[in-house]
């Protein structure tokens, strides 16, 4: 009977780092002492504008998911694809960045209600995967395999998970507005 192969240095220390990265998050969201908002015209504002950016990344990372399907299917890509996969990630990234920020200074990581905390708990795995994502793709021998694909998996569950526990969640209770 065959024996797993143990993680090697490439695989697991990237994912180590994008652990860290998730536990420094949870635990500043957890520790940090939330500002909370007076201004409820300007907070639904600021909110409205947190949901569009979360919906262009929810509709960024189908792109991520349909260019890396393309990358990795039987036989060769055509050359832009890749650089499409780069682009649309480093924009889907940049776009996530305040909203992420904005979540973490003003509410902290809360656990209010099962959706919050669900909320709260998909924005840190998805810096944590997105670290280790980055990191793979910085090892030598690319990848390691089967660990990129699933590290890109992890990633767009929790841009599905934040979209479903935020934006959906805004736009079913609040409505859709600009």
């Amino acid at each position: 009977m065959p024996t797993a192969a143990p993680l090697r240095p490439r695989v697991w220390l990237p994912l180590v780092a994008g652990v860290g990265v998730a536990v420094v998050l949870g635990v500043y969201g957890r520790l940090h002492e939330p500002v909370g908002t007076t201004d409820v015209t300007g907070f639904l504002r600021l909110q409205t504008a947190k949901v569009w950016l979360a919906t262009a990344v929810g509709i960024l990372a189908f792109v991520q998911v349909v260019s890396a399907a393309v990358i990795y299917r039987t036989g060769p890509a055509p050359g832009w694809v890749a650089g499409l996969h780069r682009w649309n990630g480093r924009l889907a990234l940049l776009l996530s960045v305040p909203v992420a920020v904005h979540c973490l200074y003003r509410f902290g990581l809360r656990f209010d209600t099962p959706r919050v905390l669900a909320h709260s708990l998909f924005g840190c795995l998805f810096y944590g995967a997105f670290a280790t994502k980055m990191l793979l793709l910085s090892r030598p021998g690319r990848g390691s395999g089967w660990a990129l694909p699933v590290a890109g998996g992890v990633v767009l569950t929790a841009v599905a998970g934040l979209w479903l526990t935020s934006a959906l969640w805004f736009f079913a209770t609040i409505g859709v507005s600009w």
